[in-house]
């Protein structure tokens, strides 16, 4: 009997290797938690951890100073949260003396926004025990901040500057801290954040649990981090700077003038009904909010440049679903959790390449799908050659077209320069090209000599007329009685002294 031929699979070659097979998700009941931390996490509708709370509760109860890395919008916060409160509850009570609850846990986040979200989950967590929390940054008055702190807090979740405020301050003694969470870790280390982080550092003690959490860490970043931490374990549940799966990406090829077409366009081919769109400059970010206003669409714009009370009420409308678009720069980009948010538009190409990670990680949490379009120009080729390093995924460029017929201006060599005159003769371009550029004035004059008027009486020039004696001569003037007489508007001239005693007589209107 012969055998029949096996065919093999076809090979894929730009296929991703395969990664290892999904665990199943774990319950929390399975953890060491307490159950007032179990009855706050079933409160918030969640049973299942994710992978990344999975790895690395444990390695935190534990006591051991851990790296996590994990794609966005996979429940980082509750992967430090939870066990952090679990080795706080021991302390808990319900005295009044501030000198009973000293900052045991300190968490620094880059931005407000992150850090007021970061605030919020360890409230919700934290609701059913007596451990108090409490969050600090800039933008906003610092007296009721203070009176806050002066009460006594376990969990203190900070901005960098703002901290340090209150520390020089003497609003706060981290002299008890027992816990270190550096949330978004890559930015935390950056080298804005970096010298006051070395002093926040400073204050604390040397014997203490640290925990880096990003979405990225560079190798750099890894061994910076590494002198802050003792003996870490790093956990990782995705390839480093991996962006999630469900969320689909695409590149489409356009000019710049036409972005703004392509965003409104793609939002009413999907039926979007919420969107966030990031740009790189805070000028340009409330310039294309008010662009947006005058399509039709409600609008925000958050940026640096607005105060700390109009940057959460924006976000806190968006989320409330009272905006359809909100322009924002990468000061949204970092950990801020909005549910069900369905796209994320790239309007500018991030100048860091990890910042994209971080702004298509808005969309698609939780396990839901998304949308991340990113609008290229041909100015961008090397932003995007980064983003392609980081990711290890090649990006196809998509082009697309716009419904409407719109008149386009044609590029400045490509235009030919023509004459108003008859015939409307066209001149080449080389010749255009080869002439010296004119300046303003004379353009202005080439312009209105074209237009000129043909008429041979006034093109002709000006002949003043035989023995005509000129109208403002000082005689005439002088002289009421002589039939070329000024107008009665016109006073005449009278004699009179001069000041100073001078001899001298000078002539003065009436």
């Amino acid at each position: 009997m012969t055998e029949s031929p096996r065919e093999d699979p076809p090979i894929n070659l730009s296929a991703e290797p395969p990664e290892a097979p999904v665990e199943a998700p774990v319950s929390f009941d399975t953890l060491a938690l307490d159950a007032k931390l179990l009855r706050a996490v079933a409160d918030s509708g969640y049973t299942k951890m994710t992978p990344i709370q999975a790895k690395a509760i444990p390695i935190v109860l534990d006591g051991r100073d851990v790296m996590g890395a994990a794609q966005t919008g996979t429940g980082k916060t509750a992967a430090f949260t939870l066990p952090l409160l679990q080795k706080m509850l021991k302390h808990e009570n319900s005295s009044a003396s501030p000198a009973r609850h000293p900052v045991r846990a300190l968490v620094l986040a880059p931005t407000r926004e992150l850090a007021d979200q970061v605030a919020n989950n360890v409230k919700t967590y934290a609701k059913h025990s007596k451990l108090r929390s409490m969050v600090v940054f800039g933008g906003i008055d610092m007296k009721p901040q203070t009176a806050e702190l002066k009460t006594g807090v376990e969990v203190l979740i900070a901005t960098p500057g703002r901290l340090l405020d209150h520390i020089e301050a003497k609003n706060c003694n981290l002299g008890q801290v027992e816990y270190v969470v550096l949330d978004e870790a890559d930015r935390m280390l950056d080298i804005g954040f970096l010298p006051d982080l070395q002093r926040i550092l400073s204050y604390l003690p040397k014997q203490r649990q640290t925990l880096l959490f990003s979405a990225t860490f560079s190798p750099e970043i890894k061994r910076l981090a590494e002198s802050y931490l003792q003996d870490p374990i790093l956990v990782e549940v995705a390839r480093p700077n991996a962006t999630a799966t469900n969320v689909e990406q695409r590149f489409f090829s356009v000019d710049n003038d036409d972005k703004r077409a392509v965003v409104l366009k793609l939002i009413r081919e999907r039926a979007l009904t919420q969107a966030l769109v990031f740009v790189n400059s805070k000028l340009g970010c409330a310039r294309l909010a008010r662009s947006f206003e005058r399509d039709g669409l409600r609008t925000n714009a958050l940026h640096g440049d607005k105060s700390q009370d109009e940057r959460l009420k924006a976000l806190e409308a968006f989320k409330r679903g009272e905006v359809d678009v909100l322009v924002c720069t990468d000061v949204a980009a970092r950990g801020l959790d909005i549910a069900d948010l369905p796209a994320v538009f790239n309007f500018d190409v991030p100048f860091n390449a990890e910042d994209y990670v971080h702004r298509i990680g808005r969309t698609g949490r939780a396990g839901a799908s998304g949308l991340a379009v990113t609008l290229v120009s041909r100015d961008d080729a090397r932003l995007v050659s980064d983003i392609e390093k980081l990711i290890k995924k090649k990006i196809e460029l998509e082009p697309i077209e716009l419904d409407d017929a719109r008149p386009r201006r044609e590029p400045r060599a490509e235009r030919p320069r023509r004459d108003q005159d008859e015939g409307d003769r066209a001149v080449p371009v080389q010749s255009v090209l080869s002439e010296p550029p004119l300046s303003a004035p004379a353009r202005a004059h080439a312009g209105s000599a074209r237009k000129a008027s043909s008429d041979p009486f006034f093109d002709q020039p000006y002949e003043p007329s035989a023995g005509a004696a000129p109208v403002w001569d000082a005689k005439v003037a002088a002289t009421p009685s002589s039939p070329r007489s000024p107008s009665p508007n016109i006073k005449a001239k009278r004699r009179v002294a001069a000041l100073f005693g001078e001899r001298k007589v000078v002539e003065q209107d009436e």
